[in-house]
């Protein structure tokens, strides 16, 4: 049973066979069906995926036959983003347990490898068929699940605490990717920049709550190579409900490490009320989907 189905408005799910049963009525009433035309002529990768809510469902995969009888691989809840979030250079890799495949950015706004899954698995395969590699410069629609979070007051900053910020932000970008291209002074400063920073955050820890000193973090959570502990800033609330389970799911944009990008997560599942301009801090599982027709 996944643990994310429930970020989807399927808490009440306890047993294996309420799984069986949704995954039923995936398979019989797909909203979206699809058949690679790739790859083994033995082997047939299929796919279908019903939505529950706005851009939320579930995806079956597996194959078909000789005789044309899909056989389930896996299944997973997804939900999808309308938006880019980046355009940078991605790795496609394949996961090693199941017929799948993880997206790997070194993003310098970050500041660690984003690994997330890839949801249109199937445009990777027909792209593939054609096309050699697995390094690509597309652009990036990310999105996360959550089944914990909650809800943090925001910090108090002017319009000149933001400008400064984001001169701030550019301008170790820009050190970043000079440091990756082996320049020595930009590794120097962001050397002296980090102990300076160190510095700073040790003296004020003692008088001063961490969340009030963070403003937003995004960094790798558990064993799991695409769950991810953040911290981010709301930019929009939207409340939907599952069709099926009549759950109703908040979908929250944030902007956090300047990347913006939608999470869903269950109202049961999220302490606090959310609204625009406040924080969201929680776990999540990053998806994402690449736009190969933009290479």
């Amino acid at each position: 049973m996944h643990d994310y189905l429930r970020a989807i408005g399927f808490s009440k799910i306890k047993k294996n066979k309420d799984v069986r049963d949704i995954l039923n009525l995936v398979m019989l009433r797909p909203t979206s069906e699809y058949v690679s035309s790739a790859g083994d002529e033995d082997v047939v990768f299929g796919e279908k995926a019903k939505e529950f809510a706005d851009r939320m469902g579930i995806s079956v995969r597996g194959e078909y036959d000789d005789n044309g009888q899909f056989h389930v691989g896996y299944y997973l809840p997804y939900f999808k983003s309308r938006d880019c979030t980046i355009k940078d250079e991605v790795t496609i890799e394949k996961q090693s347990d199941k017929d799948a495949y993880a997206g790997i950015c070194d993003n310098v706004k970050v500041g660690v490898s984003l690994i997330f899954q890839l949801l249109n698995m199937a445009d990777y395969i027909d792209y593939i068929e054609f096309h050699k590699g697995s390094l690509f410069y597309a652009p990036i629609y990310l999105s996360g699940l959550s089944i914990s979070g909650k809800i943090i007051l925001p910090l108090m900053k002017t319009e000149a605490d933001v400008r400064r910020k984001q001169n701030e932000n550019m301008n170790r970008d820009r050190m970043i990717a000079a440091a990756r291209d082996g320049d020595q002074d930009a590794i120097e400063s962001l050397t002296l920049e980090d102990i300076d920073m160190y510095a700073a955050i040790s003296r004020r820890s003692k008088k001063e709550d961490v969340l009030t000193i963070v403003e937003s973090y995004f960094m790798p959570y558990g064993i799991a190579c695409d769950q991810y502990s953040i911290m981010g800033n709301i930019l929009n609330v939207q409340l939907v409900q599952n069709s099926l389970t009549e759950e109703f799911i908040y979908i929250l944009t944030l902007e956090c490490n300047e990347l913006t990008f939608d999470i869903c997560i269950n109202k049961l599942d999220l302490l606090g009320e959310p609204l625009p301009g406040r924080r969201f801090r929680g776990t999540v599982w990053i998806q994402g989907m690449v736009d190969f027709m933009g290479l």
